[in-house]
């Protein structure tokens, strides 16, 4: 655990003075975190994750640019000190992290039809949530990306709500609720090995997909709006 938070603390320290030329378009107060809790619930058998915002959580999603490469992606993210496995991922170096996000152009969780239309791929704008394993990775301007793989390897295991890309990436379609300044979402037990003590912390990002440039993660995050522990030291343990 001690790696994780070192790894987490030097990619902010490192990456905070970096540009991001469509990072700018949602720094707002939506994305200010004020507080973040993970609470269990042992009457529900679940963890209660929310974040706590200055302005109105959820109320900015990306504007579409009509592709998939350079898609932006806005996220609400959870880094943890849990383990790959507990959330289904075969063991791999990286921070676990359940990460709340809204991207208009692109649907990633193919099980789910979150405004209930009836069209499974035409959601993604919708705020759900994906278990990731984030890695550090300079290439980006944040200072980390999802953690990629080769296509095919048969070593690499992932939940079977995957979305089929190849990165350490679910969906595990857990019901994400905005309230005023609240964003939150309830994990039940069995879905991360019974675990219940354990170190988080509470970030807002903006990320962005790429498909073009292999200089480039698939995934990367390019700004961090706000840290509730202000050093990603993840300070904080389940309640």
């Amino acid at each position: 655990m001690k790696q994780i938070i070192l790894l987490l603390i030097i990619c902010f320290a490192s990456h905070t003075g970096y540009a991001c030329d469509k990072c700018g378009n949602y720094d707002n107060a939506d994305f200010q975190i004020k507080r973040v809790t993970v609470r269990h619930a042992s009457d529900l058998a679940a963890t209660i994750w929310e974040i706590q915002v200055k302005g109105d959580a959820g109320n900015t999603t990306p504007t579409p640019v009509g592709q998939l490469h350079g898609a932006p992606v806005t996220g609400y993210v959870f880094p943890t000190s849990l383990k790959p496995t507990d959330v289904g991922f075969s063991q791999t170096e990286g921070i676990v992290a359940l990460a709340l996000t809204s991207h208009p152009d692109f649907d990633d969780t193919p099980l789910w039809d979150e405004n209930t239309d009836g069209n499974y791929a035409n959601d993604g704008v919708v705020w759900h949530p994906h278990w990731v394993v984030l890695t550090q990775d300079d290439r980006v301007e944040g200072g980390l990306s999802v953690k990629q793989f080769e296509k095919g390897d048969e070593t690499v295991q992932l939940p079977p709500t995957n979305p089929g890309m190849p990165m350490y990436m679910d969906s595990p379609g857990f019901q994400v609720i905005t309230n005023g300044n609240k964003i939150s979402v309830v994990v039940p037990d069995y879905r991360m090995n019974f675990k219940t003590d354990f170190a988080y912390d509470g970030v807002a990002a903006f990320m962005q997909v790429n498909t073009e440039d292999m200089q480039k993660p698939m995934l990367g995050v390019y700004k961090v709006y706000s840290v509730a522990s202000g050093d990603l030291s993840l300070p904080y343990r389940v309640k």
